[in-house]
């Protein structure tokens, strides 16, 4: 390399590092006065739907939520009959099952239910065992929640509930005994739900349903079985 060509390239690159020593200061200098201008971030607000609850992320529930429960539940008919049944002293025994319910919150008070399950109930009587029977009682339930944003949110219901009676086994006797397949009635409940986290929640849950089934020996009628249990449940849940 020619004594001139390294002279220009020392000459070039002192230009360049002066120039770069030059812009430093400059470029701190603009981020500064941009720091100044812009204003700051506001904080996060909760957006409608989603309040959070004190201690809770995003604590509550609100219109538009699906709620999604599993309970185990127990089953305790309150009997009463009549006719031949009454005399037999006949009584169903209780029976612990699952039970599945979806919510959908129509307004943030507001929720309708659907609940979804089934048990095999025995029956007995002075006779002794007469069998057993399926029961698949869905119930449609008209909630309100109480203090829909907070952490405890006890609710109270009412609806309507239809039975199906199905796999019917009861005899007395050695004879078959038929019963009517369907019944409709009215349902009540009340509970509470407790938020854990975020999407997260334990139950706790009393209901009153009215069913009944009509009973026939060889053609004859013998009397209405009233189950109306009362059922109690406890399970989790989560919000959609």
């Amino acid at each position: 390399m020619s004594q001139r060509v390294r002279l220009r390239f020392a000459a070039a690159t002192a230009a360049a590092l002066a120039l770069g020593s030059a812009l430093v200061p400059m470029q701190a200098s603009a981020q500064a006065i941009t720091d100044t201008a812009a204003p700051a971030a506001a904080p996060p607000t909760a957006a409608s739907g989603t309040s959070a609850s004190p201690g809770v992320p995003n604590g509550g529930i609100y219109k538009g939520d699906w709620l999604v429960r599993l309970r185990a539940i127990s089953i305790m008919p309150d009997v009463d009959s009549t006719g031949t049944l009454a005399a037999l002293n006949t009584s169903v025994n209780n029976a612990i099952v699952p039970e599945l319910d979806f919510t959908y919150m129509v307004l943030d008070n507001i929720g309708v239910e659907l609940i979804l399950g089934t048990s095999r109930q025995q029956v007995t009587s002075s006779l002794g065992h007469l069998g057993g029977v399926g029961v698949l009682p869905p119930t449609l339930l008209l909630q309100y929640h109480f203090n829909h944003a907070g952490r405890v949110r006890p609710y109270i219901g009412a609806g309507v509930n239809y039975t199906l009676f199905y796999n019917n086994g009861l005899e007395a006797e050695g004879q078959g005994v038929s019963i009517n397949n369907h019944s409709f009635g009215p349902a009540l409940q009340a509970g509470f739900d407790v938020q854990v986290a975020r999407n997260l929640f334990v139950n706790v849950d009393l209901k009153k349903i009215w069913m009944h089934t009509d009973a026939t020996l060889d053609g004859q009628p013998i009397g209405r079985l009233n189950i109306d249990p009362w059922i109690f449940g406890v399970g989790v849940g989560m919000k959609f």
